[in-house]
C-alpha cells in the first residue's frame, strides 16, 4: 500500500526478484513513479478497503508493506490484513518513533523512518556508538552495531560478552560477514554487530565505547 518512493522502489524490487506484486493507491497519478516495465497490478483506492484489498489479491498475498505516508493509514491497514485476512507477513512504516514502539509491542512490525534515519545521520556524525539495526516484535530485544574502543582490539569475544552481557550475532570484518566463537580475537575495523535487551542499551553502549578492563 503506497506508491510513493519507498513503495514504487519496494514494488519493482520484489518484481524483479520473480515475486507477483499488486500496488495499492487512491491516487492514480501515483502509478506514474513505477517503470514502464512493471507488470504488477495497479489498483485505486484506500488500502485499508476491505473490497480493495481482495481486488488487490490479498486473500492469495503472503505479504503485506503498508508504506503511504500516513501512520494512521498504515497501521489500520497492517491490522486489517494481519487480522481480517490472515497474512502474517506484514510491515508498517511509522514516522512518530513512539507510536511505532508501541505497535512493535502489539506485535505489528515497524519501520520507524525518522529514528531510523536520525540513527544513520548521528552514527556518522558521531561514530563512537550504538545504533539499532532490528528489533523483535515485543520491542525488548535489539541487534545494534556497536563501535569498540580500540582497547578491545585484542581481546576476544568471550572477554566482550562478559563484560557487557550482551550477545555478539556476528562480525563485518573487511566487507564480510564473519559468525565468531567465544574464543574469536577481536580485530581493529571488526564492525560488532551484538544481541541484547533494550533496556540494557546504555550500558552496554558504555562499556564497549570505553577502554576495558578485562586483559584476556
Amino acid at each position: 500500500m503506497g506508491c510513493g518512493r519507498v513503495g514504487a522502489t519496494l514494488a519493482q524490487s520484489l518484481e524483479s526478484r520473480g515475486h507477483s506484486v499488486a500496488v495499492i493507491d487512491q491516487f492514480p497519478d501515483a502509478f506514474r513513479r513505477l517503470d514502464s516495465e512493471f507488470t504488477g497490478n495497479k489498483v485505486t483506492g484506500l488500502g485499508f478497503d476491505r473490497d480493495t484489498l481482495r481486488t488487490a489479491g490479498i486473500d492469495e498475498a503472503y505479504a503485506f508493506a503498508a508504506v503511504s505516508d500516513g501512520d494512521n493509514s498504515n497501521i489500520l491497514a497492517a491490522r486489517v490484513v494481519r487480522e481480517t485476512f490472515g497474512v502474517q507477513n506484514v510491515v508498517a512504516r511509522i514516522y512518530d518513533p513512539h507510536r511505532a514502539e508501541i505497535y512493535q509491542r502489539l506485535g505489528i512490525p515497524t519501520v520507524a523512518t525518522v529514528r531510523w534515519t536520525a540513527d544513520q545521520v548521528l552514527r556518522r556524525m558521531l561514530p563512537m556508538g550504538m545504533t539499532d539495526e532490528h528489533r523483535d516484535a515485543s520491542g525488548q530485544i535489539q541487534l545494534s552495531q556497536v563501535d569498540l574502543h580500540p582497547g578491545w582490539y585484542g581481546l576476544t569475544v568471550r572477554a566482550l560478552e562478559d563484560a557487557s552481557g550482551g550477545r555478539v550475532a556476528y562480525l563485518t570484518r573487511y566487507g564480510d560477514g564473519v559468525l565468531p566463537t567465544a574464543s574469536t580475537v577481536l580485530q581493529e575495523n571488526d564492525t560488532v554487530h551484538m544481541l541484547l535487551r533494550a533496556d540494557d542499551a546504555p550500558a552496554v553502549e558504555r562499556v564497549l565505547t570505553t577502554a576495558p578492563a578485562v586483559t584476556a
